[in-house]
């Protein structure tokens, strides 16, 4: 069986990079394709030696840096692969890899990672972060997002399989694609860790300083608290801005190697999570760390974390805090009540939560998907052929 794995660009070694890497574990004789393929050196282990197919986007100059000024160009782009030699294609897509075109005797199982958010419920905020909202390079914009949003659903009804990588991004795919799919969490390294029961008096938060990732409530809250420390990992374009905000109880230390950010999130005493993720691979090491994790109760973090007064709760051990709103005072709230019940978490426990969530698991998952999506292939049955002229006529009068 020939198999193609179709993802849309590499850049860096980032969530997505992870996936990836474990899908090519499960069918090492793949072929991968990509729009574009700039890894650095340093980080290109997750592609198992194999060099990506790249699009015509490779030969722009500088593409490496404005790619996501060419939105417009990526679903032409993507259409140009040649994958009809392969039996199986396997898209790893959060924006146009799942539009590749496949024939009838081929199979395509779709892992998404999410629908493209800056065409379809981040529209607006994208617009607003751009500062695309007025001016003729806004209705540009808009009628960019528009074609895309158009050619997104069309390209949708291709794929024979969507896995969702949890049940926020299969909510998102049934709302926009109007397609079934089933969730299998993404493969996060939960044995590279061991858990430490005695914590340190500090807390984490990590992450790319972009305003999606909401750290500006975790700078804001801690600076309302003086008396508690909070350690920020990583870097982008808001540390200026963060960091001009932020009291002498919140300490930056920039992006940080793999080993040592472990070695912070085990000896955190919880890590900060306030955000709203498709589903968050950070939290989950934390809690392989045996770190609990006080989060924002939306998205992705209601799956893999047990947070207390949860339905989970009372069946499970806990494993972190929720925070209902994306406010200082919300984020606050969960921290006092984290602080005041203590002494319900445990290292192990939490640590053995985590283990559901390993490369094992998704590769048994993902390899199962597949496989259904053959069955299906083979016995699905063929729709009969439309009548047409009169008999059609009939046909549709009798409903």
């Amino acid at each position: 069986m020939k198999v193609a794995i179709v993802h849309d660009w590499c850049v860096v070694y980032g969530g997505a990079e992870r996936v990836l890497e474990h899908i090519i574990d499960c069918y090492p004789d793949a072929d991968i394709f990509s729009l574009i393929d700039y890894v650095p050196e340093d980080q290109r282990h997750f592609l198992r030696g194999k060099k990506p197919q790249t699009s015509f986007l490779q030969r722009i100059p500088f593409v490496e840096k404005i790619y996501r000024k060419l939105l417009f160009l990526m679903p032409f782009a993507i259409e140009q692969f040649d994958l009809s030699d392969y039996d199986l294609v396997i898209s790893s897509s959060y924006c146009v890899a799942k539009g590749v075109l496949t024939g009838p005797n081929q199979v395509h199982v779709s892992y998404c990672h999410s629908p493209m958010r800056y065409a379809w419920d981040h529209y607006h905020e994208y617009l607003r972060e751009t500062g695309l909202e007025h001016g003729p390079l806004s209705w540009f914009a808009r009628w960019q997002l528009h074609r895309i949003r158009t050619w997104d659903v069309r390209s949708s009804n291709t794929v024979d399989r969507f896995v969702a990588n949890s049940r926020f991004v299969q909510a998102r795919i049934d709302k926009f694609y109007r397609r079934e799919s089933n969730v299998v969490c993404p493969p996060v390294e939960t044995g590279l860790f061991t858990p430490v029961e005695n914590k340190e008096d500090f807390y984490v938060a990590a992450g790319r300083f972009v305003p999606f990732k909401r750290l500006d409530l975790a700078v804001d809250a801690f600076t309302s608290m003086p008396d508690k420390r909070l350690i920020m990992i990583g870097d982008g374009p808001e540390m200026a801005k963060l960091r001009k905000k932020a009291g002498p109880n919140v300490e930056f230390i920039g992006f940080q190697p793999p080993e040592v950010m472990h070695d912070y999130l085990s000896r955190a005493k919880a890590f900060i999570f306030p955000s709203e993720e498709d589903f968050g691979i950070v939290p989950v090491e934390a809690q392989a760390c045996g770190t609990p994790v006080i989060a924002f109760g939306s998205g992705g973090a209601l799956e893999t974390v047990v947070g207390l007064n949860t339905q989970e709760a009372h069946n499970q051990p806990v494993t972190g805090v929720f925070f209902e709103r994306q406010s200082p005072a919300s984020l606050i709230a969960a921290v006092n009540r984290f602080e005041v019940n203590e002494k319900r978490f445990f290292a192990q426990s939490i640590c053995a939560h985590a283990a559901d969530f390993s490369p094992e698991h998704f590769k048994q998952q993902l390899c199962r998907e597949v496989d259904q999506a053959f069955e299906e292939r083979i016995y699905k049955p063929v729709r009969p052929a439309v009548p047409v002229g009169s008999d059609r006529l009939q046909l549709v009068e009798n409903g």
